[in-house]
């Protein structure tokens, strides 16, 4: 799927992301499901899950995952 999909509003996958990269570095994740449930909650305006916004972030915590 597209980085340019429309998501809510005027906001695409990629909006979301360059939104949550901004946190990201401060995270802790003890789970995978830490991963989804923060991708989640820290989304502006829409709090349900975005597949392309969780996997782009699994991809990036794999190191980060104690």
């Amino acid at each position: 799927m597209s980085n340019n999909r429309h998501i809510w509003e005027g906001w695409t996958v990629q909006d979301f992301i360059d939104e949550l990269e901004i946190t990201f570095p401060y995270q802790t994740f003890h789970t995978f499901e830490d991963v989804r449930e923060w991708c989640k909650s820290e989304q502006p305006y829409y709090k349900k899950h975005i597949p392309e916004v969780y996997n782009h972030f699994i991809k990036k915590v794999n190191f980060k995952v104690v």
